[in-house]
């Protein structure tokens, strides 16, 4: 079966405004391309409550789910330690890890010119970022090396993919699991949606004509877009069918037919693959 994905999204700087949240968009765009779609998206702030808990429920679901944020050593980065409480692990030193921290730190000596001080307060607490529940995979990092990490959950299939907060980490490393564990359900299940703008609609008119389509053709989900300030369109309502590629166009002829038989007022169609 074609896994089900989420993304939790962590950090207080997205839900006060001060930074806006990339990942969204981006990790849709990453599943698209992959024949996949997100399920759901959770935000938490850096309350190490509310991060046990929406991890629980991660690890709890089956689903494969990417966290970012939170995975540095700073006193405001709770997930590494959230994640072990919700998995009920202790927090160890990922021996791959710590060999590419280390290593990463010699390449900033050799940058800076200077020598490496493995000993060196500051050089011992960038270990931290390495201190992962106990069985933690880790996930490479292309950018500077500080790896990423992956749990599993407590049902066969389930896990939860670590990375950081910035994008330019966060995003390789999710193309990474993708790739490298999840090929094989690539364009299993191609999903198509197919809609057509209806002009001057109401959706309570409209509501009878979709529960009819739901119910005729299993498995096909109707949506409706209102717009009331549309720059090109005006009032309008975007209805379509979005479902498997081989289920959608019988589903979009009847609805068609039946806005056509009603004298609905239609505009441009469009066609999306999922």
């Amino acid at each position: 079966m074609t896994p089900t994905f989420g993304l939790i999204i962590v950090g207080d700087e997205i839900l006060s405004g001060k930074r806006a949240d990339k990942h969204l968009a981006k990790v849709i765009e990453l599943l698209s391309a992959r024949g996949l779609s997100l399920a759901y998206a959770d935000y938490v702030g850096d309350d190490p409550d509310r991060i046990t808990a929406t991890l629980q429920r991660a690890f709890a679901s089956g689903d494969v789910v990417f966290s970012c944020g939170g995975i540095g050593a700073t006193p405001d980065d709770h997930t590494r330690q959230c994640a072990a409480r919700a998995l009920g692990q202790e927090l160890v030193l990922h021996p791959a890890a710590e060999a590419l921290i280390r290593e990463r730190m010699q390449d900033v000596a050799r940058e800076q010119g200077v020598a490496y001080e493995p000993d060196r307060a500051d050089n011992v607490h960038r270990l931290n970022m390495g201190v992962f529940p106990s069985g933690a995979r880790i996930i490479p990092n292309p950018y500077n090396k500080i790896p990423g990490f992956s749990c599993d959950g407590s049902r066969a299939g389930g896990a939860v993919h670590f990375v950081p907060g910035f994008p330019v980490m966060a995003w390789p490393m999710i193309e990474w699991v993708l790739d490298q564990h999840y090929a094989a359900s690539f364009n299993r299940a191609p999903q198509t949606e197919h809609s057509v703008i209806v002009f001057g609609a109401m959706e309570a008119a409209l509501t009878p004509l979709m529960e009819r389509i739901e119910k005729t053709h299993p498995g096909v989900r109707v949506f409706s877009l209102p717009s009331v300030d549309h720059p090109q369109y005006g009032r309008h309502i975007e209805l379509g069918v979005k479902g498997p590629a081989q289920s959608v166009p019988a589903a979009w002829w009847d609805l068609h037919q039946a806005l056509h038989e009603i004298g609905a007022d239609c505009g441009p169609e469009l066609v999306r693959n999922l």
